[in-house]
């Protein structure tokens, strides 16, 4: 089953009011989340010729029971549960169509646990509609040690789009994401490597014109600033001494999953 991007993104708003409708808070991730925040730069994703499979989506662990009714009994969808780290009992679903008409459904409650935790369990996703906050969806891909081509396209089309700020209204949220990289070097060593090697890459898409790289790069310069001037914890310190020589990222179980999300 193949459904063009368009198809995905009407299915995906459809389900979010629907869930809203009961109560329940959904919002997207992945790339249909970049797609939606991005309207005037989708060529990036349509550059990779990419075939989208199924809508990721954040939502709350008190919402559950009422998301199982919803997807099962509402929907018609059955239910299965995964766990991407091993060891720890992650909150994820996935929901698939029994006819295969619909794309299968990724549920992942509060909070994206893969090579580092990228947490909306303090009302995070009240803060923007139909996808978690810019800055959520930036850590979403910043996060992975084995960023890919796919991951990389997705932030620099979201760093052309939107700019550096402080706040979550249309900004990527430069001082919320620098107080989390202050309090856990390994994320924030794995963010900032990914920045620069993104940085690095620009010159290699015909996509991007020369106005593009130059938005891009000075965005990741900025965050990059943002993210080194903010005061480090003490742990951040002391971590900081061991370096790379102790792993400092979890290790995901599902290799295709742990590089991105779709």
């Amino acid at each position: 089953m193949e459904l063009n991007h368009e198809e995905f993104v009407r299915q995906a708003l459809e389900i979010i009011d629907s869930a809203e409708e009961s109560g329940i808070t959904l919002r997207l991730l992945g790339a249909v989340a970049f797609r939606i925040h991005c309207p005037e730069h989708r060529d990036l994703q349509a550059s990779m010729h990419r075939i989208l499979t199924d809508i990721d989506f954040a939502a709350y662990y008190k919402h559950e029971k009422a998301i199982d009714k919803f997807f099962l009994k509402g929907l018609g969808f059955e239910s299965q549960t995964a766990a991407l780290t091993p060891g720890l009992m992650l909150g994820r679903k996935i929901y698939t169509d029994p006819t295969d008409e619909r794309p299968h459904i990724d549920i992942f409650f509060d909070k994206l646990n893969m090579c580092h935790v990228v947490s909306w369990e303090k009302g995070r996703l009240d803060i923007d509609k139909p996808t978690l906050s810019l800055a959520d969806l930036m850590l979403e891909k910043l996060q992975i040690v084995q960023i890919n081509e796919k991951d990389v396209k997705d932030v620099m089309m979201l760093l052309r789009e939107h700019e550096i700020g402080d706040s979550d209204h249309e900004v990527v949220n430069g001082s919320y994401i620098s107080k989390i990289m202050a309090k856990d070097w390994g994320f924030c060593y794995t963010s900032t490597t990914n920045l620069t090697k993104i940085k690095s890459l620009l010159g290699e898409y015909d996509a991007l014109g020369p106005e593009d790289r130059q938005v891009i790069s000075t965005r990741i310069d900025e965050l990059l600033d943002v993210i080194e001037r903010e005061p480090k914890s003490l742990g951040w310190k002391l971590r900081a001494k061991i370096g790379t020589k102790k792993q400092w990222y979890n290790d995901v179980e599902e290799v295709e999953r742990a590089e991105h999300l779709m």
